[in-house]
């Protein structure tokens, strides 16, 4: 079913990635062997949040616009990169032990900002789960919110720019999801805490910089197509896409969707590998080698917009989901 400007897709079929798994697994056992773990991958969180928090203090007596461009530049890869990070430690494939991936999640969570590695953790789960459920899968805009972006240029890039606003205010839709616990809150004291650290002893500068690197990682930047390509129907009636260009290079690979959703218990840096096992099951997906481009048709071609989302029939029955 063709993208709606004023309602979502419906599909009665259920989502694509369980039966491509079972194919897969079918035609290549082998596949079973990228399953694993990336205990490395703990030194990437380490070096990129030092490597902010570093930068952040250089910029401490420069000016407000120079720590803009730095955040334009550098910061947004160096968050981006820290939140498919947070996304590893959420599948827990970077420790066997559940509470040390968490932990791990927190510390990469400390650039950021706003606490949200916890949160993300519980909702990403369901989005796996019930992919395309309106009351259970938080990566789909609510109806007011794609209502009120419209599909104007002004109304697209207003919410790219502040997305992370916009995504913290979909939970309360999400009613069968716990949004507080005890690794909440403490994921709330470490990181505003950290940002109360900066700033008196490094002041606001250092902070702009941290937040402008936050908002420019999932916002108004090429990196922010990616919220795009994962689910948007640019080529309906698939719902996933993939994206296979150069930026998977300091995006640690997170644009290898379709096979992520697949096999979520494959770690970043073998998602390739799984691809270049299975080509057969991949290369006849519809794909995007450019984010930029990509940013720049999300923009400009109206029949785009947030509603171009597949929905399926959730635990209620409804099909056409109101709030």
């Amino acid at each position: 079913m063709s993208p709606s400007k004023r309602n979502f897709s419906f599909s009665e079929s259920p989502e694509p990635h369980k039966e491509r798994t079972k194919k897969i697994l079918k035609t290549h056992p082998e596949v079973r062997e990228l399953i694993s773990r990336n205990a490395g991958s703990i030194f990437f969180v380490i070096g990129i949040v030092a490597l902010q928090i570093v930068i952040a203090v250089l910029l401490s007596n420069q000016p407000w616009w120079l720590a803009l461009i730095a955040a334009y530049l550098i910061g947004a890869f160096a968050n981006h990169a820290l939140f498919v990070l947070i996304h590893e430690c959420s599948h827990n494939l970077i420790f066997k032990n559940r509470s040390l991936n968490m932990i791990a999640s927190i510390i990469a969570d400390l650039p950021n900002t706003v606490p949200s590695a916890i949160s993300f953790r519980s909702y990403h789960l369901k989005h796996h789960s019930f992919q395309g459920d309106y009351y259970l899968d938080a990566d789909l805009a609510s109806r007011w919110e794609a209502t009120l972006v419209g599909g104007t240029f002004i109304g697209k890039a207003m919410w790219l720019l502040l997305f992370p606003v916009f995504q913290s205010l979909r939970p309360p839709r999400l009613k069968e999801i716990k949004f507080i616990n005890w690794w909440t809150i403490l994921n709330w004291v470490v990181v505003f805490g950290f940002d109360v650290f900066i700033i008196v002893y490094f002041g606001w500068i250092s902070l702009l910089y941290l937040i402008a690197s936050l908002f420019f990682a999932v916002g108004l930047h090429p990196l922010g197509a990616r919220w795009i390509q994962e689910h948007y129907l640019t080529s309906p009636p698939q719902e996933t896409y993939s994206y296979y260009g150069p930026l998977n290079v300091v995006a640690l690979n997170v644009g290898f969707h379709n096979e992520h959703h697949d096999f979520p218990s494959v770690p970043w840096n073998k998602l390739p590998q799984l691809k270049k096992t299975a080509p057969e099951f991949y290369d006849s997906l519809a794909s995007h080698r450019s984010w930029t481009k990509l940013l720049f048709k999300f923009l400009f071609d109206s029949n785009l917009s947030l509603f171009s989302r597949m929905l399926r029939e959730n635990r209620g029955g409804i099909t056409n989901a109101t709030e």
